[in-house]
Formats: C-alpha cells, structure tokens, sequence
C-alpha cells in the first residue's frame, strides 16, 4: 500500500465502513468494547472529582454512550454476543454503577441508567435474576432519587421510573426473580430463611428489604408518564404478592396503605372548601345563555368549577382514587386488600370525608355545594363493589357487621393484619377525639336537608347526586333514601288497556306544548336511547340476561368481599308518601319559575327513579290497578257463545280470550284518582296553554327557540343570547337535539363541536318562515299547518282515544302559522317585482327582530289556571298562535299585522303588563285545589318572575321530558314483561 493509499485509509470517509466492519465481526467488536470499558475505568480512576473534573465527565458520558451502543447493537445481530457475555462475566454493571452513583453528574447518571435498561432488556444471561446486578442497579436508584443527590430533570427521572417499571414487568412474568430485588433482613442480615417460609418471620420491615417497592411509591402521586409508570409498577409487585407468602406479609406489615390513605387524603385536603358550579363565558352551553342564567360570584375563597387549577386538582385526586381501585383490582391477597379498604375507611373516610359533608352548610359560601360535589364524582368514578359498599355503607349510616379475622396462630399473614388494625387503632387514638357517628346524621339527613335549600346550586349538585346513587347504586338507594315497599305476584302490572292510555296521555301532553318538527323521528331516538340506559342500570342484568337453562346458567352475583353489603334487589314500588319523591315534585311545580339547569337534574332525577327493573310505576308514576273503574257499557266486541262444558278445552281457551278482551278494557280516566307526578305533568302543559294565550307569538318564539337550540348543536359556538339576522340558509332542523335523555340535554345543547360551515342566527328560523309564509320559495316543502281538530276543556285533562295503540304512541305535529301553498297569499306582497318585495321582507324582518327582543325580555310570573271543571268547553286548538288569532279577525296583510304587533308590544310595555304578568289571584292551582301539597306555587312562587325567553326554554325541556317518559312507559312495558295482557 502506498502512502496515498494508505492516508485515505484513516481519513473519516473511510470511518463509517470501518465501525461497520467492527460491528459484523464479533471479536473485532468484543476487542473495541473491552477497550471502551478500560479506558472508562481509567479516566474514572485518574479522576479525584467528576463533578468538578468537567474534562473526565464528558469523556465518562462518551464512553458509557459507546458501550451502550455496541450492547444494543450486539442484541440485534445474530449469536454470538460476546459483548454481552464479557459484561456478564466481569460484572461491568458494578463499575458503571459506582461512577454514576459518585459522579453528581445527570448527564452521566442519564447514560448510565440506558446502559443498565440495555441490560434489562437482554433475554441473555438472565441479568435481572442475579443478585448482584440486583443489589447494584437498587444502590444506583436509591443514590441517584434519594435527598442528598442532585435535582434530576424530568426526562431523566422518567427514564429511572421506566427502568424500575421494566423490572417490575419481568418479576410479573416470572415471579421466580422476585429474590433477586425482595430480601428480608434482621438485624441489618440477609434471612437464610428461604421466601416460601412461614414460621420464622418477624419484626417489622425496613426500607432496605424492597428499595424497588419504594422507588415507585415516590413516583405513584406525579403526573404524565412518570406518575404512570410508577403505579402500574407498583400494580404489578402487589400482583405478585400472591406467589409470596413473605412479600404479602412485608406488604400488610409496611406503610404502603397509611402511606396511600394519607396521600389520598392530602389531594382531597387540597381540594377548594367553597365551589359554585358555572362555565366559562365562551362556552356556556345555549341551553343556559337562552335562559335567565347569572354566573355566580367567586372570590379567592369560593372557586369557580371552570377554573383550570381547580379542575387539575380534582382531576389529581380522582386520579389516586382510581389507583386505589386499579390496586384493589389487582391484589390477590384478602389480607392485603383487607389491610388497604380498613385503613381507607379509618383516615380517608372517617376523618376527612364525612367530617366535610356533616360540617358542610349551603349559607356559608358554596361548602354543601363543594363536598357534595367530591362526592358525586368519588361514586361515579368508582366501580369496585368493596370501595363503594365502604363508603356507601358508612355514609349511609349502615349497620356494622364486623368480620372475624382468622386467630389461626400459624398465619403469619393473618396475624400480620391485625397488628396493623391494632396500629392504626392506636395512631387514630393519640391524635384524640373521637370521630362523628354517622348513625346520627347520615347522607340521607344531608340530602333531603339540602333538597329543601334556597340555594339554588345546592340543589342542582344534590339532585345529581342523587342520580348517581340511584343509577349506579341502586340497591343502596331501596333501602336507604327511598321509602319502599315490596311487591308481590303480577296483579300490580297495568292491563294493557290502561298501560295504552297511559302512553296516548304522556304523548297527548308533549303534543300540546306545539312544534313543527318530526316528532315522529324524535320520539324514535328517544326510544332507542331510553332502552340504551334501562339495560345499561345495574339492576337489569337479572332481568334481561337470557334464562336458557336453570342448571348451566347462573346469573352473576355481585362479588362483595366486605360483610354488611345490601342484599340483591327484589320487586319493589316506591311509597307515594316518600320524602324525596314529593321534595323533587315540590321542585316540579314551579318548573317554569326554576333555573333551567334545576329542571335538566329534576327530569334527570325522576326517570332515574323509574329506571330500575325492579321498581313498579304503579301507584306513584301510573295508575294504581287497584283504583281502575270501568265503563259498564264498555265490554268490547261480543264473544261467541261459550261452551257448555266447563271442563273442556274450549272453555278453557273461551276464558282466555274473555280475560284477554278484559284487559284491553280501557279504565276511566279519574282526574282525582292520578298520581301526584300526572296532575302537576298535566297542570304544567295547561300552564303553557296559559303562556300561549297571553305571550303574542307564543309558538313562533317556541319553534324559533327550538331552531335556535337545533342550530346551536352543529355550530362551532354557542349562540349568544340575542343573535343578530344572518344572512345564511337555515339549516334543515336534527331531531337528535330533542331525544336524547334529560341527563344529556346540557351537552347536546353544547356548541363545541368543529363545523366548517358558517354559524347562522337563531333567529333566522323566523325570518325565512315569513318569507315562505309571503310565497318566496326559501324552503324545498311549505310548512306543515295544524291538522289536529278542535279539542274541548274536557279533553286536556283526558287522554284522547286513538286506536290502534302503536299509532297512539307518536306525537301529533303542532305548528304555527299555516300558510300552506293552497292558502292566499297576502294581498300587500302580491303586485310589485322580486326586488320591491325583497326590501319589504327585510324591513319586515327587523322590525319583527325588535318585537321578538322586547317580547323575550319581558319578565313573567305563574299564568292562572282553571281547574278542570271549570274549563271552557269550545276552546280553540291547544297552541293556536296569536297571529292566527289576528288572521282570523282581519289582520291579513303582511303590514297591517307588522302594525298590530307594534301595537301590542307597547301595550306590553306600557300599561299592558297584566297580559305578560299573570299571577294567580288567590294563589292556587290545579295540585293544591287537588289536595296533593303543591305548597311550591304559594305566596312566594307568585313573586318570582322570570322572563318569556326563559319560559320558552323550560317548555323545550319539558316536551323532551314528556318524550322521555312516554318512551320510559313503552320500554319497561316490553323489556321487563310489565303489562299483563290476561
């Protein structure tokens, strides 16, 4: 080789191809990796102080880089690895670990925790079974995390918890590793007792004996993939605490539950003490911003539940809370399961979480509203049978039954437990004081006292509490915050008769609060959803799980490890004296009077009620069977003449048809005899009958309202409250806004969600339903006029007959104005060309828009109305519009009628007030007059006036409701064999 030749050979061109040819030739790499390793150790030995020496700590990181390269690269190429195998045999890791360990160094310590996760990973000779790559991989984390090293960035810190979460990973796989990394000592001396013994264990455990276990425990409380890390490690050493009969004893024996309860108990102490519910300005949900709903106050002692830092705490907390399940969920062990829930109860439950629901109170600021809140999402996000029998059972005021712990002498385990029970005992002892007994003052007391509040958030949070409780935990409700009675034999179920009455009554009322939408898509969507949530309730596993045979089929039970829990449910109906049945219809009187988000947790709360399989609607929702009275002209077809021999099958199948003809027999509809939920139903549509007679345009606003929500749910934004005319085409309305369940309406009505399109004015619904209604050709159909014929007083207060009963259950189409194409068209818009009209119909348009605002703003009371006796017998349509009352005394002309609605509303705003303000006169309605203690529409009811826009929104809400429990009638009646038909 000449010098040229020579010269290219060792210029960098040539490095790359010459590293390659180290890398494929397993001595050549070995001889490069040995050489790496000693020049490390010299620089390392010549070294007095890496921290200050900055010349020999570069030259360290390198070279620990350098090795960790050629060990990952080695691990890739085909056998042999001699790399591998030369650390392995000299123990390389034990150096490494020392350097890092002393060097105060986080580049170095970085480099040297990958080389270590390199050797982790190998599937070569078994690194994480020795002990002493155990013993020096622990001394390197328990140097590098401790307090007297230097502050680790993030990064690095997520590289040691990964590194600790690898291990964990293997000791899973293969328990055997465990006693590599879990030792015993006495006295500071390793036990020779091998890790399956019993008998000669003793003393308390030092943190020596598993520092892995104490790494992760570090970690479990820090967020993003370090705090992750962290706790499914941890999962994953308890897991394993079932193959060791020593690690399940250090387990109960350590600090790891005071340490987990404590921790649990500093996230929740960090939690506001004060809270009030609200939303952020540019996100309130339409359905709020379309009412009269005012952000309440915050302060720096009273929290708003938008703010970002109380979210990240609350979210911080449930969190720990759901690391608590998920260690419940792996745990193997009842001694350590029954270690962690009793230590739960002791200083989580009893001393911070009940102490803060009895020292809660509604006037001070928002507490009841903070703590009842906490503990509405502890129970939703909570699913594990033991921690919610715990924390129901104790808050509810349940009676103990204590478990006997094993006295078996030769459990060490066992014996282990209850030393820690007599621990926690005296801990909870010196602190002194004794903690309050919920048998005083339980849930149930807080709930109903918290129901009656004049805090109107206190309510709000309370009726979604109880939801929770009923849809999660239903079995906990029957016996507790509900005033049952069993039921026996099928005699309660309603005939089939009355069960179509029933339906045909609740569509009858959603029908007269009006609209011009597909009701019969809406009504469908809501059934679907309504069977969704009726088989989703916890309650219907039983009853809707297929029983194909009484011997191989064994419905699930549920797996309660703790004594004392509720037994299963069984058939039951609710008392119609109940306490929180009659609080929540207290609320439902004044329903147009009340904030909209109380409504949205009422409606929510009452179908919860009605969810559970187990729960008979009659006698408290439906007509008692008990009380039905029947036409005695009313016998239905005749039947053929029944046999003359009573023994004969003939007569048999003669007294099945006359049973079965019974029971389609329709009963009276008694107004007296309903329940006290139908009569307020009823008085609250006859309610909006009243509105509609008094407010000018009752359904026009009505329908664009409904438009405006429509709208709402496909913009990118929430409407604001009072939207100027756009300029876009309305969009063609979704049913789905009206279906979906009461507990979903908030979020539906939420305009979160991304559209590319441009978000039009909610108030464009009406102005293109005046230009259709002139013969401008805006819309691809005219709109539906009103089909539905007169109805009498009478017939509000009964259902109205359709047969057959399918097509009774689908609400009847309630429109405005009808100006159908076979319908004159006003004679004012008819001569002149299409620009001439298009500036009529913008003038027009305005001022209309001007109307609409004063009309909305206008501030309203209860209107007056009759009872049903007293009712009118010719009447006009239920819904029948103002404006069609002005067509029809003359008023044609698109700008007569704009004059006339001037006039009116400054009539309203002058001396007209009596025909927007209507309050009872002697203060009382329909339910008090019927004796049912409607005592929320008294005296105080008559003062509180809200406006018309806020009045139109709680009559959407309250036909969506009517839907809902039409559909909940017709579900239960299919779902869970509820109508008897013989």
């Amino acid at each position: 080789m000449d010098f040229w030749s020579r010269l290219l050979a060792h210029t960098p061109l040539s490095s790359a191809g010459s590293r390659r040819d180290f890398a494929k030739d397993p001595a050549r790499r070995l001889h490069r990796f040995e050489k790496e390793y000693s020049q490390l150790l010299h620089t390392w030995r010549t070294s007095s102080n890496l921290a200050s020496d900055h010349e020999a700590a570069e030259r360290i990181e390198i070279g620990l880089q350098e090795l960790t390269h050629i060990l990952s690269d080695e691990s890739r190429r085909p056998l042999p690895h001699p790399c591998i195998a030369f650390a392995a045999a000299k123990q390389v890791y034990i150096p490494v670990a020392k350097i890092a360990a002393s060097s105060f160094n986080e580049w170095i310590i970085k480099e040297a925790v990958l080389f270590f996760a390199g050797l982790v990973e190998s599937e070569e000779e078994a690194f994480v079974e020795t002990d002493a790559f155990a013993a020096s991989l622990t001394n390197l984390l328990v140097r590098i995390t401790g307090p007297n090293t230097i502050r680790l960035g993030a990064d690095t810190e997520a590289r040691i918890v990964e590194l600790a979460f690898n291990i964990t990973t293997k000791i899973r796989l293969d328990p055997d590793i465990l006693t590599a990394w879990f030792k015993s000592h006495h006295d500071g001396q390793p036990t020779a007792k091998p890790l399956d013994g019993r008998e000669k264990f003793a003393g308390r455990m030092q943190k020596q004996d598993f520092p892995l276990f104490y790494l992760l425990m570090d970690y479990i409380h820090h967020e993003g993939k370090v705090g992750d890390f962290a706790r499914t490690g941890l999962l994953y050493v308890i897991e394993a605490a079932s193959s060791s009969v020593m690690l399940e004893q250090w387990i109960v024996e350590s600090d790891l539950s005071t340490l987990m309860a404590t921790g649990l108990g500093a996230l929740y102490s960090q939690l506001s003490r004060k809270l009030v519910i609200d939303h952020p300005p540019d996100e309130l949900p339409p359905i709020l911003a379309f009412s009269d709903y005012q952000h309440p106050k915050s302060n720096y002692e009273v929290v708003s539940s938008c703010s970002p830092e109380f979210q990240s705490h609350l979210d911080t907390f449930l969190s720990h809370l759901l690391f608590w399940q998920d260690v419940l969920n792996h745990c193997r062990s009842v001694d350590v399961k029954s270690t962690l829930l009793e230590h739960f109860q002791v200083i989580f439950l009893q001393q911070l979480l009940y102490p803060s629901l009895l020292e809660s109170s509604d006037v001070d600021g928002g507490s009841s509203v903070a703590v009842l809140t906490y503990l509405r999402r502890i129970l939703e996000s909570l699913d594990h049978p033991d921690m919610v029998n715990l924390i129901l059972h104790y808050l509810l005021g349940l009676p103990d039954i204590v478990g006997s712990v094993s006295a078996d002498s030769g459990d060490v385990v066992s014996a282990a437990r209850k030393r820690k029970s007599l621990d926690l005992a005296t801990m909870m002892a010196s602190k002194g004081g004794t903690a309050a007994d919920p048998l005083l003052f339980n849930l149930v007391d807080l709930i109903l006292a918290c129901l009656r509040s004049q805090n109107n958030q206190t309510v709000y949070v309370t009726l979604q509490l109880v939801s929770v409780i009923l849809k999660r935990h239903h079995r906990y409700a029957v016996i507790t915050l509900l005033y049952t009675e069993g039921v026996l034999g099928e005699s309660s179920h309603r005939t089939l008769g009355a069960h179509q009455q029933e339906v045909e009554y609740l569509m009858s009322l959603a029908g007269s609060i009006g609209g011009q939408d597909n009701f019969d898509e809406i009504y469908d969507n809501t059934l679907k959803d309504t069977l969704v949530r009726l088989e989703n309730h916890p309650c219907s596993i039983k009853l809707v799980t297929p029983k194909t045979s009484t011997h191989n089929h064994k419905l699930p039970a549920v797996p309660d490890s703790l004594p004392g829990a509720p037994r299963d449910v069984r058939s039951h109906t609710l008392h119609p004296s109940d306490p929180l049945l009659n609080i929540v219809l207290d609320r439902l009187e004044t329903f147009f009077l009340n904030p909209v988000d109380i409504n949205l947790a009422l409606t929510e709360a009452i179908f919860d009620l009605a969810a559970c399989g187990f729960m008979h609607l009659e006698g408290w929702f439906m007509r008692s069977p008990q009380n039905y009275v029947y036409e005695e002209e009313d016998d239905g077809p005749p039947l053929p003449e029944p046999p003359l021999d009573p023994e004969s099958q003939e007569y048999v199948e003669y007294k099945q048809m006359q049973s079965m003809q019974e029971s389609r027999r329709r009963p009276r509809w008694i107004q007296s005899s309903l329940p006290r939920l139908l009569k307020i139903l009823q008085a609250l549509c006859d309610q909006v009958a009243a509105y509609r007679e008094t407010i000018p345009r009752f359904d026009d606003l009505l329908q664009q309202r409904r438009e405006a929500f429509q709208i709402a749910d496909c913009a990118s934004q929430p409407l604001p409250l009072h939207p100027p005319l756009a300029k876009t085409p309305l969009p063609h309305p979704s049913a789905a806004t009206t279906s979906a369940p009461a507990a979903e309406r908030p979020a539906i009505f939420d305009g979160s969600r991304n559209t590319s399109r441009e978000r039009p004015s909610g108030l464009e619904g009406f102005a293109q339903r005046i230009l259709s209604e002139l013969g401008t050709p805006t819309r691809s159909g005219s709109p539906r006029g009103r089909k539905e014929a007169k109805r009498t007083g009478s017939d509000r207060s009964s259902p109205v007959p359709v047969a057959p009963a399918e097509t009774a259950l689908r609400p009847r189409a309630q429109s405005g104005r009808s100006f159908s194409p076979g319908n004159p068209v006003p004679h004012s818009v008819m001569p002149g060309s299409w620009d001439d009209r298009g500036d009529v119909f913008a003038s027009q348009a305005k001022a209309f828009q001007a109307i609409d605002q004063s009309l909305l703003a206008r501030r309203v009371g209860l209107p007056v109305t009759t009872k049903p006796a007293e009712k009118q017998q010719n009447v006009e349509p239920i819904g029948l519009s103002f404006d069609r009352q002005r067509t029809a005394a003359g008023v044609s002309s698109a700008d007569e009628k704009l004059a006339a609605d001037e006039e009116e509303a400054k009539a309203a705003e002058g001396g007209g007030e009596d025909a927007l303000l209507a309050p009872s006169e002697d203060g009382h309605t329909d339910a008090e007059a019927d004796g049912e203690g409607g005592t929320a529409q008294g005296s105080a009811a008559e003062d509180r006036t809200v406006s018309v826009s806020h009045v139109l929104t709680n009559a959407i809400v309250l036909q969506s409701f009517l839907f809902e429990l039409a559909s909940l009638v017709q579900v239960r009646a299919g779902l869970f064999d509820e109508v008897r038909f013989a």
